[in-house]
């Protein structure tokens, strides 16, 4: 399967899930488009010199990888060019009180909606974000396929931006 015909089907299959997950982090479904265009060359570059073993989810990762570096590029033009932030604001890399109550609240919520989740969803998700495994690994670890896998963490993901967008 050649880099044309496997990638392009790779995204055909996948796109519209990957446009959601980017939109979801970086809160604008057209941003979201792009960013998953944008992971779509850089997968095509990628498997121009070498074979992935797993597209969809290096084409996870990539689409994880360029949302999250917009949202810091993004963060931190918004904390130049905002006029009602100070020079010293902008330059301080502490966050005000305000933004860390914020946070701790959004941290007290995410805790209560995994602590909602079934054990086995809640422990992929776990092994994903915090221990940084791969899907592979955690199916390999969980005794489940690398699809079942997947769809757990995405179910708990889900569940947890569901309930954070419940209280904002």
């Amino acid at each position: 399967m050649g880099f044309a015909r496997g990638n392009l089907e790779t995204y055909r299959l996948h796109r519209r899930q990957l446009v959601d997950y980017a939109a979801s982090i970086v809160g604008d479904r057209a941003r979201g488009e792009d960013i998953v265009q944008e992971a779509f060359i850089r997968l095509g570059k990628a498997t121009a010199s070498r074979e992935v073993a797993e597209p969809a989810g290096y084409l996870r990762r990539i689409v994880r990888n360029l949302a999250l570096d917009w949202l810091r590029r993004h963060a931190g033009e918004v904390r130049l060019f905002d006029t009602d932030t100070g020079i010293e604001d902008a330059i301080e890399d502490r966050p005000s009180l305000e933004d860390e109550l914020a946070h701790r609240e959004q941290l007290r919520i995410l805790a209560e909606a995994l602590s909602e989740l079934p054990e086995r969803t809640r422990r992929a998700l776990e092994m994903h974000r915090f221990e940084g495994l791969k899907l592979r690994e955690i199916a390999e670890r969980l005794d489940i396929s690398v699809t079942l896998a997947h769809s757990l963490v995405f179910q708990a993901l889900d569940h947890c931006r569901r309930r954070l967008a419940m209280r904002s």
